[in-house]
């Protein structure tokens, strides 16, 4: 069985999923066969491994430093919200319900077996896993609910490195109170009856125990004046702090939920381009637009402001998790109303997912999944009409782009978006590098199917159950209005480049010739936070935690 080690954190945003990567990454370059693993996320932002199931995006990342393969051990809980109260539920991959929060912890018994028996599948392929946590461990309310956090780490006998943010004040207080809180917690029913089996590593311990040291994360300062603190709290509690991390900025690393995009709506790039993605309540897969914060003059901004969607260059509808509310939201505070004022100013709006849906003619609910309306009016820039329904679609797609000649097509082809600005001006090299962008990857994520003007990408659904491939058509344009449901599409680096540069020609800016690897920029932002782990925490205290030998490996690895 592997050897483990949790990462938990004082509360959301701390740096748990981060951290957790960068010490994956380590591992991973030390030889050692090494996964991540979170018990239950609450995200919008999933990804979909190759068995076809929903993980949080945070732990492909985590995946991707480890070096293997994402799947749906590793996450075996996924809560993606659909109201205030509610939220869809997903176990090992696929879509089980929908439960108010006070449904999901009566379900919580059933919850936990899902999650033992993906740490018991992945333990039995892997040295290390390193686990991340959720929250706070110490939300006293939850502590004989939660399936995430100190019960995962009773199972798995995990020793737990707990990060602080200092960024948002009060890291003192909150290492010290989530050791007072966790040191005589009430245990969870389901806790005691595993334990009385000779699981979860006896109950001599209290919660606290499991905590061995603290990692203070995002300092800006200087770290002498800090130091003072250090010694106080490692008095206090025992614990040593065995690194403060300092704030690092954008890391461009996929970020796990929504609470990212603060920093990432203030822009800040002196750019010649500015693409707005409007700031959706329930904005989902936004990590589709990361890559364009790899291109050195594009302007990234999450935004509902106004101000900001009239000098856009570019604007985007993302993803929704409930794509109803979100599009009355915005028809009811003016944004749909300024978003056909830019169209017809000539700025092209992009729609993917549920954007997509909210720029045709109609939504149908028939059976209620997001709303009590059965029949709400989409913006009308499309032709184009979504009916929801009870199954989703979840696949991998290959695409290719749909030429407007070809029979049966009635939509304008992508081509001719790509170049409407000033074709002409277009070099020959130019218009063959369009010719060649018929290799394109992503998947597809969404309830509902879309009937009317379709006809921009010809898709090859990889089914989830073998590997034939279904054919379909995606996507409809209307003059500078296009909207597709490939999620992904804006990491084909050369659709990107070709999209980008038709925004540079209408500008008149020069046009990039040298395409960004998106991929390869991902993997050095990896590696840099990785070297930041190294450089500002104790790495041999962490590898002692899981055996000397692993501190003796690292030695050797860093001579």
């Amino acid at each position: 069985m592997a050897k483990a080690l949790m990462i938990q954190g004082t509360g959301s945003g701390a740096g748990k999923s981060v951290v957790a990567a960068g010490l994956c990454r380590i591992l991973k370059n030390m030889g050692i066969r090494v996964a991540p693993f979170k018990a239950q996320n609450m995200a919008l932002n999933s990804f979909l491994t190759k068995e076809g199931g929903e993980i949080g995006r945070a732990q492909a990342l985590q995946a991707e430093a480890a070096g293997i393969e994402p799947c749906n051990d590793i996450n075996p809980i996924l809560l993606k919200a659909t109201s205030p109260s509610g939220c869809q539920v997903i176990l090992n991959g696929k879509v089980y319900a929908n439960m108010d929060a006070k449904n999901y912890y009566a379900f919580r018994d059933e919850a936990w077996e899902t999650v033992a028996k993906a740490y018991d599948r992945l333990s039995e392929k892997y040295d290390v896993i390193v686990i991340e946590g959720a929250g706070s461990p110490a939300e006293i309310n939850l502590l004989e609910k939660e399936v995430v956090n100190m019960s995962v780490a009773r199972y798995a006998n995990a020793p737990v490195v707990l990060v602080g943010d200092i960024d948002k004040g009060g890291v003192f207080a909150s290492l010290y109170g989530t050791i007072e809180l966790l040191k005589n917690p009430p245990l969870p029913p389901f806790v005691k009856a595993m334990a009385r089996r000779g699981g979860m590593g006896g109950l001599q311990k209290s919660d606290a125990d499991y905590i061995k040291a603290f990692i203070i994360n995002k300092f800006r300062g200087d770290i002498e004046i800090l130091r003072p603190g250090l010694r106080m709290i490692e008095d206090k509690t025992g614990r040593p702090v065995i690194g403060v991390i300092p704030h690092a900025g954008n890391l461009g690393l996929h970020e796990e939920d929504g609470v990212s995009l603060e920093a990432k709506g203030q822009g800040g790039k002196d750019s010649g381009i500015k693409i707005i993605v409007l700031r959706l309540q329930y904005i989902s897969n936004f990590t589709d637009f990361d890559p364009f914060a790899y291109e050195p003059d594009v302007e990234l901004i999450y935004s509902l402001r106004q101000e900001d969607i009239g000098s856009a260059d570019l604007i985007i509808i993302p993803g929704s998790k409930n794509t109803v509310s979100d599009l009355l939201h915005l028809r009811e505070n003016g944004i749909e109303d300024c978003l056909k004022a830019a169209v017809k100013k000539g700025a092209p709006l992009i729609g993917i997912c549920g954007g997509y849906q909210m720029l045709g003619k109609k939504i149908l609910d028939p059976y209620n999944i997001e709303s009590t309306q059965k029949d709400v009016d989409g913006m009308c820039l499309l032709d184009i009409t979504t009916t929801l329904n009870k199954t989703k679609t979840t696949c991998h797609v290959e695409a290719e782009i749909v030429r407007s000649q070809e029979s049966g097509v009635r939509s304008n082809s992508i081509f001719r978006f790509l170049t409407h600005n000033s074709p002409a001006s277009l070099s020959e090299a130019g218009r063959a590098e369009l010719l060649t962008l018929n290799s394109l990857r992503g998947y597809e994520i969404h309830m509902g199917a879309t009937t009317g003007d379709i006809g921009l990408f010809r898709l090859s659904r990889l089914t989830s159950h073998d590997s034939r491939f279904t054919a379909v058509i995606d996507g409809s344009l209307n003059g500078n209005v296009w909207g597709t449901y490939i999620h992904g599409l804006f990491d084909n680096d050369n659709f990107r480049n070709a999209l980008l540069n038709s925004l540079r020609n209408k500008k008149g800016l020069p046009l990039q010739k040298e395409i960004i690897n998106c991929s390869a920029c991902k993997e050095a932002a990896i590696d840099k936070w990785a070297d930041v782990l190294r450089n500002n925490i104790d790495i041999c205290f962490i590898l002692k935690l899981l055996g000397a030998e692993y501190c003796e490996q690292y030695q050797k690895s860093i001579l």
